[in-house]
């Protein structure tokens, strides 16, 4: 996996000298992707589709997760009080959430000019529904805008290998410049 440089407007092609559209920001928890993803597509004000991920805090605890859509619908779908099967550290996930609104605003957003996942990580990729999803969005012909986790999971380095995705690293020093890099790049 390449991680981009600064300036990767101007490389990011593949072979045949197209743009490639399909964006995948990674960096430590906390680093800012979803405020950059938040930044670029209310810059970009494309026709859109997806959703970003909040985290729940109590008193300055993170206590879960929710997705919100781009069009402002909101559901839960990790918290620590979630008793469920399925869990991912202190986390007990709803699966069934995730796919009813999370994978609809994905396979919704393949209709639009720009696909937005924050994020495809440990949590969301538990679900088979959603792991189809992300593989539809990418095999599409519509721009990409996501965030991936950063340690290797088998799914998501699948995804960081493919020849026609971008992974660009969030840091404090270039976090301010992607949000032009990044608006510029998903409509050049």
């Amino acid at each position: 996996m390449a991680v981009a440089p600064l300036g990767f407007a101007r490389i990011a092609r593949n072979e045949r000298r197209e743009v490639i559209r399909k964006l995948l920001l990674t960096g430590r928890p906390g680093c800012g992707k979803t405020t950059l993803i938040k930044r670029v597509v209310n810059k970009l004000a494309l026709p859109d589709g997806g959703f970003y991920t909040e985290e729940m805090r109590e008193g300055g605890t993170r206590v879960g997760f929710k997705l919100v859509t781009l069009d402002g619908e909101e559901v839960v779908f990790a918290h620590v009080d979630f008793k469920t099967r399925e869990r991912v550290g202190r986390y007990g996930l709803d699966l069934s959430a995730l796919e009813a609104v999370g994978v609809k605003a994905i396979r919704e957003a393949v209709r639009t000019q720009l696909v937005v996942i924050d994020e495809i990580g440990p949590m969301e990729i538990r679900s088979a529904i959603f792991r189809d999803a992300v593989s539809e969005a990418l095999d599409s012909n519509v721009p990409i805008l996501a965030t991936i986790v950063d340690r290797s999971l088998p799914f998501t380095d699948a995804i960081k290998k493919r020849a026609d995705v971008t992974v660009i690293e969030i840091r404090p020093d270039n976090r301010e410049q992607l949000v032009s890099e990044l608006s510029e790049q998903l409509t050049g």
